[in-house]
């Protein structure tokens, strides 16, 4: 099932409830498609594919009844860069299965990592599944998309972003499909799930420098007060990589944000510009 909520101007929102492929339950997916791409029959659009996309463009939706506006962000950087902006592909996510999605699964068969995330109390002792969550994102969602719509599929110009554990899925998915994704979004990383313990071994696995952009930030209220030192730990581990700030990897603290979906909203601009621009 498909339709199009909005075509003003402002973009063209598409939504497919219930979207099944063999190896992933059915899922909602909205797509996004900047204001360009109804005005022409050929460009072609770089594709971001976002965690949690039930919070992205609708306050209604959203969780804590706050959007992340991603659509008006990616609006304002088309006008102030002048960039022809990209395709969002925002995946809703599972519910009471959204910890064992976004977990990043081989590094939590580590007994340090397991034993942290069991900490947490979300299904402790339950299967992480987050493999089969990216395998559904390339091997049947990613496919979907590019045949459907005018995208770039290529691995420069196919992107990811995610907070709290969607900041973890998002990194753990450019390692494990470095061929396929060009960069990553990672905002409020949710390091505790899996402690230094997991900050290391996500850091061991990192593609070579060159080829990938990496985008983290932090606030330092409510959760994220927890994650400066675990976003020191990582940002050691890219320096040692041969990654280079500010040019292919980019860490930012924001003094007093906290871990909501109105602080992602506020600086979701910066890693935007970053890994589009």
């Amino acid at each position: 099932m498909i339709y199009t909520p909005i075509s003003d101007g402002s973009g063209m929102l598409d939504r497919y409830t219930d979207l099944s492929f063999p190896t992933n339950e059915p899922r909602t997916v909205e797509v996004w498609c900047p204001p360009g791409y109804t005005m022409s029959g050929d460009v072609r659009y770089p594709v971001l594919y976002m965690h949690d996309g039930q919070n992205l463009f609708d306050l209604a939706l959203a969780y804590g009844g706050v959007d992340w506006g991603i659509d008006e962000a990616m609006l304002r950087l088309i006008r102030e860069r002048g960039l022809p902006g990209a395709i969002i592909v925002g995946v809703w996510n599972s519910g009471d299965g959204r910890w064992l999605d976004y977990m990043p699964q081989q590094p939590a068969q580590l007994p340090a990592v397991q034993a942290a995330f069991d900490q947490w109390g979300r299904a402790a002792g339950a299967l992480i599944r987050s493999d089969g969550y990216l395998k559904f994102l390339v091997d049947e969602l990613k496919p979907f998309i590019d045949a459907t719509y005018r995208t770039l599929p290529d691995q420069p110009h196919t992107l990811l972003m995610g907070s709290s554990m969607g900041g973890l899925i998002s990194l753990y998915a450019l390692e494990q499909y470095p061929h396929v994704f060009g960069g990553a979004g990672c905002l409020s990383t949710h390091w505790p799930a899996g402690g230094a313990p997991l900050v290391d071994d996500l850091g061991a696995h990192l593609p070579p420098p060159g080829r990938h952009k990496l985008y983290f930030d932090y606030g330092t209220a409510t959760l994220d007060a927890l994650y400066e030192p675990f976003q020191q730990r990582m940002d050691s581990h890219l320096a040692a990589a041969g990654y280079t700030r500010d040019v292919d990897w980019m860490t930012l603290k924001f003094e007093g944000a906290q871990h909501n979906e109105a602080a992602w909203r506020a600086r979701v601009g910066g890693p935007l510009r970053f890994l589009l621009g």
